[in-house]
């Protein structure tokens, strides 16, 4: 996987930038009409590039949130952070410099004003913090930095948010049809609908390579790596290219109980990181290979099956772990996870499982050709007969225990079609019609998910299923 490699001037992105503390969180959250970003009073929370889609206007742009130049808010940091902000800088098509209207300007605005024109990219000066119609005329201190285009905005209330959107597509490059029109093998025209890049997350708890990870998928430093537990605060999305496909990495927080958090933007971090969950197309749970399974990654394990999210497991530090416990390694670990997921995060027995080492970058290329395969997967067809055969067949091998002195039956199955056209990994859903909805034992279910896993290739992927029952007489 690596970077896309697209001039800046084709690219429909916003950068966000400014010195610490000047609201370009808040107003990264309000662009992308949702709280990714995370937003506190301490200067400095935000260290990496976190991406986001903004929609407000007549076509999506994505939007990059950046950690503050321009002033040493995180000395441990600093030098980090400044480059994230400079790389996010180049990567875009149009860049919005974010200064506190009501602190008026400083030397550090002055700093990263200069850094701009010398990056001779276009950019919008947005005066924060204009929370009312009396604030308006502090935008005028800031004439003298010499941006053509200077807009007052309030993030935090959402004043001129709607000329700051018009402001911003006027730069970039219109977008991309939404469908394209291809020929088929028989020479007729079909209409494609594009579907957007599979967000794949890393997920697992904290210090266990996630970041680390990202930056060997991506073969560039692009997320802060450090011994520091908690280093990641935000969930950072982070877009490449794998074999010519497109993907957004999502690098999270390390999640761990909610009782040992020491500040409220830990807290928020471990909130993002759930949430990521929730958004994700792909879950990759990462695994300390050397340490093995703990509780902690029960829960992630946990909270990926509740979300009923494709996963895919990365067993990272295998370098440590195969020199420790020898060529039986693999195996032992396997069974070991195995037992140790076997109550609550049951479906990890078919997920794919790589060994790897983001530290010596092995196993890379491992784990994205299991990432591709669980989205081929995803979007491939089902015949309705070989899966009516393949359901009939286990049923006859294990017949179905008895419930009400009545046992289930199947009728009839189909996959239904996907929920979005455009979704990059749906999950499979089928639909059973049967008998009586009642009688389908959990036992029973699972075991039937296993054998339209195996027979179809559906390794790594949740079943959705969707049971009918067969209307009772005189209803």
């Amino acid at each position: 996987m690596s970077l896309p490699d697209v001039p800046s001037s084709a690219r429909r992105t916003l950068a966000i930038v400014g010195r610490p503390n000047v609201g370009k969180s808040a107003l990264f959250n309000r662009l992308a009409r949702d709280r990714v970003a995370i937003v506190h009073d301490q200067p400095g929370i935000t260290r990496d590039r976190i991406t986001a889609e903004c929609t407000l206007g007549r076509a999506p742009f994505e939007i990059i949130d950046t950690g503050g130049i321009g002033e040493i808010a995180d000395a441990a940091f600093h030098e980090r952070v400044r480059a994230e902000a400079e790389l996010a800088v180049a990567a875009a098509g149009a860049v919005a410099l974010v200064v506190d209207g009501r602190a008026g300007l400083v030397n550090a605005d002055r700093e990263v004003a200069e850094y701009l024109r010398r990056a001779h990219v276009p950019t919008l000066l947005v005066v924060n913090k204009l929370d009312e119609p009396k604030h308006d005329t502090l935008d005028a201190d800031f004439a003298r930095l010499g941006f053509e285009r200077v807009l007052g905005v309030s993030a935090a209330h959402g004043r001129g948010i709607g000329d700051l959107v018009e402001a911003v597509e006027a730069l970039l490059p219109p977008p991309p049809a939404p469908e394209e029109v291809v020929v088929s093998e028989d020479g007729d025209p079909v209409i494609v609908t594009r579907r957007r890049a599979p967000r794949i997350a890393l997920v697992g708890r904290p210090n266990v390579g996630k970041s680390s990870l990202t930056n060997a998928i991506l073969r560039d430093e692009r997320t802060i790596v450090s011994e520091i537990p908690g280093t990641t605060r935000d969930a950072v999305d982070v877009p490449g290219v794998f074999n010519g496909r497109p993907y957004v990495l999502v690098d999270t927080a390390g999640i761990r109980h909610r009782a040992r958090h020491n500040t409220s933007a830990e807290v928020f971090s471990v909130m993002r990181s759930e949430k990521a969950i929730e958004r994700a197309d792909i879950c990759i749970l990462v695994l300390d290979a050397d340490a093995g399974v703990t509780r902690m990654d029960r829960h992630v394990g946990g909270l990926i099956q509740k979300a009923s999210k494709p996963c895919v497991v990365a067993l990272n530090k295998w370098d440590l772990a195969a020199a420790e416990r020898g060529k039986q390694a693999m195996k032992e670990f396997r069974a070991e996870l195995l037992q140790a997921t076997a109550d609550e995060m049951f479906f990890l027995s078919h997920a794919p499982l790589i060994a790897l080492s983001a530290l010596k970058k092995e196993g890379i290329g491992k784990l994205f050709e299991s990432v591709e395969a669980v989205r081929v997967a995803s979007v491939a067809s089902t015949p309705t007969g070989p899966l009516n055969r393949v359901l009939r067949d286990a049923m006859d091998r294990r017949p179905p225990s008895p419930r009400f002195n009545k046992r289930f039956k199947l009728l009839y199955a189909t996959r239904a079609p996907d929920e979005s056209s455009i979704s990059p990994v749906p999950v499979p859903t089928f639909v059973f019609f049967c008998n009586d909805v009642r009688l389908l034992l959990p036992d029973y279910r699972r075991y039937l998910e296993s054998k339209l896993r195996e027979e179809f290739g559906l390794s790594g992927l949740p079943i959705r299923l969707r049971l009918r029952g067969r209307e009772k007489r005189g209803e």
